[in-house]
């Protein structure tokens, strides 16, 4: 579980992307809309999020799908092929 800034945070230092805090409560609303997220109660004034087991799903079959797309790039780099 993680609150919005400790998101953005994460994001920043993963993949050297700064979210606006547009684009990330925009994003947080859509997954809470789709059912892969849930809010948690309150800390203070922050406000966590969880994956749901839909989420982790989701989340399982995307990054499955993005690791055959890396993998099969650096294969084909590796033999000196050009991407079809």
């Amino acid at each position: 579980p993680k609150h919005g800034y400790a998101i953005t945070r994460d994001v920043a230092e993963q993949a050297g992307v700064q979210l606006g805090p547009g684009t990330l409560y925009g994003a947080i609303r859509r997954l809470e809309d789709r059912g892969l997220i849930a809010a948690l109660p309150p800390e203070e004034r922050r406000r966590p999020y969880r994956l749901t087991a839909a989420g982790e799903r989701v989340l399982t079959e995307t990054a499955t799908r993005m690791r055959r797309v890396a993998d099969l790039g650096l294969t084909r780099l590796a033999a000196g092929q050009e991407p079809a």
